[in-house]
């Protein structure tokens, strides 16, 4: 399935405490489940936190997928680019 990194515009994001950030993380695992029982492929990775921004890793069937899973959780995707390819340092030994 394609990845997908959203960029998310959230006012002091990287200054939210831990329990924000957990609340955060169970609304959105919430909406995720709600959306994997109705057979919808998608689910997340990981996400980087920064002072007013969250770069999110997805993976799922596509596109349209993401913008309903920002509608459903109240969280912004205000850029959605699909991943084309991974590299990391080991690339370099191909």
């Amino acid at each position: 399935m394609p990845k997908y990194v959203i960029q998310r515009n959230i006012p002091d994001i990287g200054a939210a405490s831990e329990e924000d950030l957990r609340e955060a993380a169970t609304k959105s695992n919430t909406v995720l489940a709600q959306m994997q029982a109705e057979h919808k492929n998608i689910q997340w990775d990981h996400s980087y936190v920064t002072g007013d921004k969250t770069f999110c890793v997805y993976i799922s069937e596509n596109e349209d997928l993401i913008y309903e899973h920002s509608e459903r959780s109240g969280f912004p995707a205000n850029v959605v680019t699909k991943v084309n390819t991974v590299i990391d340092p080991t690339t370099a030994e191909g």
